[in-house]
């Protein structure tokens, strides 16, 4: 009988573990994720809605806007 208390007891607190597919939100078409701060192979794009960082890998960064000539 405690076996089966203990097994109820451990199947509800794993019922309420978030997955861990939704750990971030994804941002830049889905190639970014939205987090507090970015990790060191990763570059700040832009906001999230929720006002955290988007950061995307440097191997998907887009390639800067070239300057402008104009004088």
């Amino acid at each position: 009988m405690a076996q089966l208390i203990l097994l109820v007891v451990a199947l509800l607190v794993l019922g309420h573990v978030p997955p861990g597919s939704s750990e971030f939100k994804r941002c830049w078409n889905g190639q970014g994720a939205c987090r507090t701060y970015c990790m060191r192979q990763e570059t700040f794009m832009h906001l999230c809605p929720d006002a955290s960082l988007c950061c995307l890998a440097y191997s998907q960064k887009p390639p800067g806007v070239p300057k402008s000539t104009e004088k």
